[in-house]
């Protein structure tokens, strides 16, 4: 017997210009695209791009998160947390090395937050330098048990724990699996 969908239904929304894009056409290549890189500059160790001298280290900003984000899979629907307006542009917040990600579920009693936040987090680990403190909470007002699934989301040893769950991490490995078609088209 398969289990029953939390949404069966889900609103779909059409995807939204890719913020690389705009980023390019303003001037500002995104921090991991190659053709950013001048011949004097390297892949740091850490995940970010230097200089040869090591003195320069460019930040972050929200909308590179976005791009990081936009096109995670959801795990009951074959379609992307951008397309469910699960994670929007402007509820991500980037200050100084604190990442703040807002996710807005589809529904208020819906199973799948826990599991989505933790696709997200998993995600910006992978993603950014380790510098970054990333921190995923669920918008007020939009689910049911938020204080609860944002204590398990940023709970150190909770997560932990849920990443040595094969099962789990099986499912959130399917989620990411198209993160890397981040700013296609």
């Amino acid at each position: 017997m398969s289990r029953q969908l939390d949404n069966d239904n889900p609103t779909i929304f059409a995807s939204k210009v890719s913020t690389s894009n705009r980023r390019l056409q303003k001037g500002k290549a995104s921090l991991w695209a190659e053709e950013a890189l001048s011949d004097d500059e390297q892949v740091g160790g850490e995940g970010y791009y230097s200089s040869a001298s090591g003195e320069e280290r460019e930040d972050i900003d929200s909308e590179e998160v976005y791009d990081l984000l936009r096109s995670i899979t959801d795990p009951e629907h074959p379609v992307s947390l951008e397309a469910l307006r699960v994670v929007n542009p402007e509820d991500i917040h980037v200050a100084g090395n604190r990442v703040l990600v807002y996710l807005t579920p589809t529904i208020p009693h819906c199973s799948m937050s826990t599991l989505i936040g933790l696709s997200l987090r998993v995600r910006l680990l992978r993603a950014l330098p380790p510098r970054y403190r990333v921190d995923i909470r669920i918008k007020s007002g939009t689910h049911q048990s938020e204080h609860a699934v944002n204590k398990q989301l940023n709970d150190k040893e909770r997560v932990q724990a849920a990443l040595e769950n094969k099962h789990l991490l099986g499912v959130v490995e399917g989620c990411l699996s198209s993160a890397d078609k981040r700013g296609a088209a």
